[in-house]
């Protein structure tokens, strides 16, 4: 759950071109899972807004949809006095129709036009209405077209693409009817982000055929159910790594290290000069915690030696 709430933050933000600190991230959630983990750091208030966001839609899917709490939404996203953004109300498009542009000023391209703002209140009552019905429709299906249903409104100022994702979690949790998230939709839409805008575009300015952007969207959230096999894998290894060497006591760099070497954050070889690195120790440290963990058959010394010296994770057996 931590791995994938903090791959959903991350790229639901770079869709938008919004970059987080990722171990900002992975704080602010280990926090809220009541995760007792090493290298938590201090968190900001717009990080701990995206998580909170996040974390709200995903951990209380059973509470309906309502305009408060989209204003909550948004205003976690933004502070107030953000240049040109009023937090926590639909847009009064006071500086011209919204509309989604691309490209250099006096050249721009017009991907999209949202309603004007005099309609959102009667848009927002008819989509919230229908966002928590159940019965009528698959609600899979719910969750592919509440998002593009959202995002066609676009009845806020900024932030309309990473509520709309929210609401896509909020949906997905309640087609599950459970908090815990092992996929990542915002990720796998990351992965596909210009597939992702070119198929709004087409349906936005097409016809009220959502057909085809359905289809897209089942098939997304496919590849990120199929993706999520990668990371349970390392999960999974991580678990049987440390119940192989449940009685081996481990000081904190050769957990800070291995862990390392588990989720495949590990660039290279081991050798005692990165450990020394990584650690912030000292070579003779990091050659006796090295050591230690040979003795106890938990790294292998490789073949070459000398000045190459290096080591390898004595995998265990699954």
């Amino acid at each position: 759950m931590l791995k994938t709430l903090t791959l959903d933050v991350l790229k639901s933000s770079e869709i938008e071109g919004k970059i987080l600190d990722p171990e900002q991230v992975r704080s602010s959630i280990a926090r809220r899972l009541g995760m007792d983990i090493a290298g938590l750091v201090p968190v900001d208030r717009r990080v701990e807004g995206v998580v909170k966001m996040v974390f709200e839609a995903t951990q209380n899917h059973a509470k309906p949809l309502t305009k408060e709490r989209l204003f909550n939404w948004h205003a976690s996203l933004f502070s107030e006095g953000t240049t040109g953004i009023k937090v926590g109300v639909w847009r009064d498009d006071s500086r011209g129709p919204m509309q989604v542009i691309s490209g250099a000023m006096g050249r721009e391209n017009v991907h999209y036009e949202a309603p004007p703002s005099e309609r959102l209140d009667a848009e927002m009552e008819v989509f919230l209405e229908w966002a928590n019905r159940t019965g009528d429709i698959d609600p899979v299906l719910r969750a592919a077209k509440a998002h593009l249903w959202f995002v066609t409104i676009h009845p806020f100022d900024d932030g309309n693409g990473r509520i709309a994702r929210a609401i896509v979690d909020w949906a997905l949790a309640r087609s599950e009817n459970s908090a815990q998230r092992f996929y990542s939709m915002s990720a796998q839409i990351r992965r596909e982000r210009k597939e992702y805008y070119d198929i709004l575009e087409k349906t936005q300015k097409g016809t009220l055929d959502v057909t085809d952007w359905m289809a897209w969207f089942l098939g997304c959230l496919d590849r990120a159910i199929v993706g999520t096999e990668t990371a349970l894998a390392t999960v999974f290894r991580r678990d049987q790594f440390w119940k192989t060497y449940s009685n081996v006591s481990f000081n904190d760099r050769q957990r800070l290290i291995l862990n390392k070497l588990l989720d495949g954050d590990f660039e290279g070889k081991l050798t005692s000069s990165k450990w020394a690195k990584l650690a912030k120790c000292s070579q003779d440290t990091a050659h006796r915690d090295i050591l230690e963990l040979v003795e106890h058959g938990v790294l292998l010394k490789d073949s070459a030696g000398g000045r190459s010296t290096s080591y390898s994770l004595q995998e265990p057996q699954l």
